[in-house]
């Protein structure tokens, strides 16, 4: 296996960049509106991940555990504050929700892959702790989100059929059964619909990594299999967790449903 890496230039990331100009020539023709919005996605992205790797280059050279373990924090409260922002409603809570169903899931499911399968010495190797995190909050982020917003919007719609059963004197749990097995499903769709086609339609972006860096196939094919795997039990967790949240907010120990704390996001704002 050729372990050379080819270092990208300037010249070369802008002529990848350019590429997007596809986009906004499509924008154009057919009058999407979204020129705009293309131009300032492109800026944050060329911005942001520049900006992470002067980070995270300062982090490699120190490797201090408390430096490691700061820029994982930050990691996982802007995922937080991410994940209660998709959808139409919400409710008083839902921000702290969805930070802590991400936080116990995703440094759980790390903890875990750090500790134990991929045993790492020491466990904060900012090389391996640092994506792990990553690519594990980003998929539990997506998780929680659509679970968060299936789950309000599946209470609004059956709010009649949820409240017919809690008069004839069904439990909240029961009232509330239906919506949030809809909603932890939604949750997991993303998740087992990549699982579906790894390796046969879409090769990950962190498989790739490692074989354009010089990494034997079978052996990215291990750690990607790895990754996966903590990918789905930590977008489950954060799922449930996120659900069973919303569900105690917004349904009384007296079997009582709250409907009045769900309001249109426009409104909360206002």
């Amino acid at each position: 296996m050729n372990a050379d890496y080819l270092n990208l230039s300037n010249t070369q990331l802008a002529l990848a960049a350019a590429l997007i100009l596809i986009n906004g020539i499509l924008s154009l023709l057919l009058k999407l509106g979204l020129t705009r919005r293309l131009l300032w996605a492109s800026v944050r992205t060329v911005v942001q991940l520049l900006l992470v790797g002067h980070i995270l280059s300062w982090v490699f050279r120190f490797d201090r555990w408390y430096i490691v373990i700061g820029l994982m924090m930050l990691m996982t409260v802007i995922a937080g504050l991410a994940a209660s922002r998709r959808g139409g409603r919400t409710y008083r809570g839902m921000r702290v929700d969805g930070m802590v169903s991400i936080w116990l899931s995703s440094w759980l499911v790390t903890m875990i892959a750090l500790f134990v399968i991929i045993r790492i010495r020491p466990w904060y190797e900012p090389q391996y702790a640092i994506p792990i995190l990553g690519m594990i909050l980003g998929n539990t982020l997506t998780g929680v989100s659509l679970g968060l917003e299936r789950m309000t919007e599946e209470l609004v719609a059956r709010r009649e059929q949820v409240d017919l059963l809690l008069s004839l004197g069904a439990t909240r749990w029961e009232a509330a059964r239906l919506p949030s097995i809809q909603a932890v499903r939604a949750g997991m769709i993303p998740t087992l619909n990549a699982m579906s086609v790894v390796g046969v339609v879409s090769l990950p972006g962190m498989m790739t990594g490692q074989v354009l860096a010089g990494q034997s196939p079978l052996q990215a094919v291990r750690y990607q299999i790895v990754i996966m795997f903590l990918i789905a039990a930590a977008s489950a967790l954060g799922t449930t967790l996120a659900v069973l949240a919303t569900y105690w907010r917004l349904f009384s120990p007296e079997h009582r449903f709250r409907a009045e704390r769900l309001v249109a996001r426009t409104a909360s704002k206002a």
